[in-house]
Order: structure tokens, then sequence, then C-alpha cells
């Protein structure tokens, strides 16, 4: 399975896991690179003191490449930056920002940079400003999402029409015949988020995890479309902005509503009614909670046997 991405990050396969909000911490991060993929630590959610702690407690777990995924429109989006310099991460993925602002000064520290995007203008973009790779996330994808509202079946034969660079499919992936599909579409490797967010090592409330295992399809929709566009589950809170949203309300009532802390209040510490709880399309199909090399394990197999045994027309 060894292609431009795993020669890129030194690892075994060219399975990432998503640097998610309260679920991508150092156990997460360090048991996908124990397992062979790329772990990320999820700094969208940490202060810089915790961000250290963390990147500090995966290298002890790993002796494999693992990285930090840094929103450009954090706060600490700078900070995180430093820490990841100082602490000699070999990897960052870079999102919801201008690509150009860090990607040559991590790069000028030996860090490869990857960069998340939703349409291919900001994939062309990317190849401008340097980065290593481009992970194009269809809009499948929970949490944040692109305005452009593009599937992720769309999206990747699109982005790889226009750039040359490794390309990393995102949105709506969570198994073997998933990555297959992505690789037949054109992409090196896959971003998962929801799988492994529904792992035993994810840091998210247990209570979470267990909702988000007996979702259905539909039960997931993207709100929240004048502040951010973000993938919810439909609870109290959900129907609270939709209820807004149906009524006109603008962005400023949105965000008033939304508050400080929700994501956390919901995936985190487990207010399912009142939290704002973001996970993927693909959580209707996904009925388990196994530990990441299960996860891992499964998916390599699963999309070795469907490789050879597609009929040739």
């Amino acid at each position: 399975m060894g292609n431009r991405i795993t020669s890129l990050f030194g690892i075994k396969y060219p399975i990432i896991s998503g640097g998610m909000v309260w679920c991508s911490g150092w156990e997460l991060a360090s048991a996908v690179s124990n397992a062979g993929g790329l772990g990320l630590i999820g700094a969208g959610s940490m202060t810089p003191e915790v961000l250290r702690e963390h990147i500090q407690k995966c290298k002890k777990a790993t002796d494999k490449p693992f990285g930090v995924n840094i929103p450009l429109i954090s706060h600490y989006a700078e900070d995180a930056i430093k820490i990841s310099i100082e602490e000699k991460v070999p990897v960052v993925f870079t999102s919801a920002g201008n690509p150009k602002t860090w990607t040559k000064i991590l790069q000028e520290n030996g860090i490869k940079v990857a960069h998340v995007v939703s349409s291919t203008k900001f994939a062309v973009k990317c190849e401008e400003a340097g980065v290593d790779a481009v992970v194009a996330e269809g809009f499948e994808a929970g949490g944040h999402n692109g305005r452009e509202e593009t599937t992720t079946m769309v999206l990747i034969p699109q982005v790889r029409k226009s750039i040359s660079i490794p390309l990393i499919a995102a949105g709506g992936i969570a198994s073997g015949e998933g990555m297959l599909a992505a690789f037949a579409l054109g992409a090196e490797g896959v971003q998962m988020g929801t799988r492994f967010a529904l792992s035993l090592e994810s840091s998210a409330d247990e209570s979470f995890k267990q909702l988000c295992i007996r979702l259905n399809e539909g039960d997931t929709m993207l709100s929240l479309k004048k502040i951010v566009p973000t993938r919810l589950i439909k609870n109290d809170f959900y129907k609270e902005i939709e209820e807004a949203e149906t009524r006109g309300a603008q962005a400023e009532e949105l965000k008033e509503i939304l508050g400080r802390g929700r994501a956390k209040k919901g995936i985190f510490e487990g207010d399912l009614s009142n939290g704002e709880l973001e996970i993927g399309q693909i959580s209707s199909m996904i009925k388990d909670i196994p530990t990441v090399k299960q996860i891992i394990e499964e998916i390599v197999a699963s999309y070795n046997e469907k490789r050879v045994s597609i009929p040739v027309l």
C-alpha cells in the first residue's frame, strides 16, 4: 500500500486520523501512529500549555511519526505553530486559513505540511503556497465544512485534475471500500475523523460515542451556515438553531445562541441535549467502538479484499 503519502510522512498505511476538537488527544494520535497510520493531535480545542503536554505525551507513547492539526482561525494558532516547531513535531496539518502564512516557516524547520480545503480553487492555492500535500474534504464530514457543500466523490477527481502534489481524501470515509473508492478517484491517502472519533482511544465522552453509533441516515445536518457551516446531530441545540435560522436570524444572534464552549459541553462532557454534537454523515454506518488497531486492520483487510475482487468489465 506504499505510495507518495506513505513516503512523505514515513508511515505504513496512507490512513490519517482527523485532528478533531475534543476527540484527538495524544492517546488517539499515538494509537493511530502505532497501528501504521498518521495520528493527529487536534490543537483546535487546546490551550498552548495543554497542546505542549499532549505532544510530549505522544512522543513517549510512540516512536512513529505523528502530527498536529492547527485551525489557523484559532486564537492560539501562532502559539500552536511555535510549539510544534519547538517540540520538533514531524507533520502539521493546517486548515481554515491561508496556507501561505506558515507553510514555508514550518518547512524550514523540517516539518511536512498539509492543508485542508473544500474546493478545487483553494487546492490550487495550496500548491502555489508550496504545501507538501492537500486534504480535500467533502461536505459529508463532521464539524466545520466548506461553504460549497461539494461531496467527496465530486470534489476529489476535480482536485486531482488541478494539482500535481499528493492528495488526501476526507469526508464520508470509514472503511476499506471507502478508501478504495477515494483512490479510484485520484486520492493517495484518506483522512478519517468520525471512524476514529468512535474508537476506544478517542477522548470523546462515552455517552456521545454511544449516541453516535445509534444514529441513522439523515440524523446529521449542516447548520450554522451564516457563521461557519457545521455538521451537527439533530438534538435540542440543533433545533434551537434551526428555529432561529428559519425565522431569519442573522450571524450575531446565532453566535449568541452558540455561546462559548458548546462543542466541549457536548462532545467532551456528554451533554447530549444542549451540546454542539459534531459528527460526520458516515456515523450512520458505524455500529461499534473498537480499538484503533482493530479499525486500521479491518480497513486494510477490506481494502485488499475489495481491490482484488472488483470484476473487470
